[in-house]
């Protein structure tokens, strides 16, 4: 991974060890960090955790063995923007670092968005319901930011993947679908009576009594 990035034109710093790894993050500057889960001293997860409680927004590519709902689950809820499975294609990986490297700023509004039962603080990536509060991922909180602000319009998939990952990302549709699954669960988590629609063969629509 070292050597492919370089090739491509990336400074790049390697930690082999989490209590290292979270001593870097926090002390320095970085595009994007490449994280592995399974790290000795101090794991991904906790890493990440700990350095998000720390006010890092350094956007992370998660990189794991653990491929299963619940692992990616827990992983973007500790903070990680993107998630990458083992064993994988080294051009695979480069085309997530650069599409993760030119992704969109989140638009320049910071006021909290309300809608139905829930309100959404963008500069805290925090979505508040009618029962709790949960914190969002970057990612997740650029697409429920859009969701919000259309709120009762179907948004066709090529659009959110482009406002989300950039108009040139090399990113599988299926992204979207992990994503919009990870929504769903926030909402259903601050007890909300919103919910994300499925439109077959156009996009998503998020739904409520009161949009």
């Amino acid at each position: 991974m070292e050597y492919a990035l370089k090739q491509n034109g990336y400074a790049v710093d390697v930690c082999h060890e989490g209590d290292d790894g979270l001593r870097w993050i926090r002390e320095n500057t970085y595009d994007l960090a490449l994280l592995d889960r399974m790290l000795p001293q101090l794991d991904g997860v906790s890493l990440l955790r700990r350095a998000r409680e720390g006010g890092v927004s350094t956007p992370v590519l998660m990189i794991t063995a653990l491929g299963g709902i619940d692992e990616r689950v827990e992983g973007l809820d500790a903070g990680a923007d993107d998630y990458l499975v083992k064993p994988f294609a080294i051009e695979e990986m480069l085309a997530r670092v650069r599409a993760m490297c030119r992704r969109p700023r989140r638009w320049e509004a910071t006021e909290q968005l309300r809608c139905g039962d829930v309100s959404f603080d963008p500069a805290q990536n925090r979505l508040q319901g009618a029962r709790e509060s949960c914190s969002l991922s970057r990612r997740e909180s650029e697409l429920m930011e859009i969701l919000l602000k259309n709120a009762g319009q179907t948004l066709p998939r090529g659009m959110l993947l482009s406002r989300v990952w950039g108009p040139d990302a090399n990113v599988e549709e299926g992204n979207l679908d992990n994503y919009i699954h990870f929504l769903r669960r926030r909402l259903q988590s601050v007890g909300s009576a919103l919910c994300i629609r499925t439109v077959r063969g156009v996009g998503y629509r998020l739904e409520g009594s009161d949009v």
